[in-house]
């Protein structure tokens, strides 16, 4: 139960290692995003595995994460203003950092789920616009 937050930190290493190794055959063009993870899946020597450990160790970084705010919520961590701010600033940073992520790949789960967010994002009064630009 008190041992999410160092989960959290685990989960973070793996991401980090598997991201490195993929990022090493991946290419960070529009129109060769897609086939280069094609490759990394079907040409890699284990390019598969460090596909699927990356995949799996978002999901499993989130339950932990929700787990860990959880806690926070029952015990009233919310109450030292400060360290629940930090927190809550963490939470958007790692969401912008997982939609990053979703969107890499470029298929069409990835192109729907950026159209959709930056559909959301332009519904923000006054600010919606700027939030589009700067994340397209």
């Amino acid at each position: 139960w008190w041992n999410f937050g160092s989960l959290l930190g685990l989960c973070i290493i793996i991401q980090l290692i598997t991201g490195l190794f993929l990022s090493m055959h991946y290419t960070a063009d529009i129109n060769l995003a897609f086939s280069s993870v094609s490759h990394i899946c079907r040409d890699v020597n284990y390019g598969w595995l460090l596909r699927n450990i990356h995949a799996n160790g978002a999901s499993l970084f989130f339950v932990c994460l929700y787990i860990h705010i959880g806690r926070g919520l029952y015990y009233g961590s919310y109450k030292n203003f400060e360290t629940w701010n930090i927190g809550v600033f963490l939470l958007f940073l790692v969401m912008g950092t997982a939609f990053v992520g979703y969107v890499l790949p470029w298929g069409q789960m990835s192109f729907w789920g950026a159209t959709v967010i930056t559909n959301l994002l332009s519904a923000i009064p006054y600010l919606g616009g700027f939030l589009v630009q700067w994340v397209s």
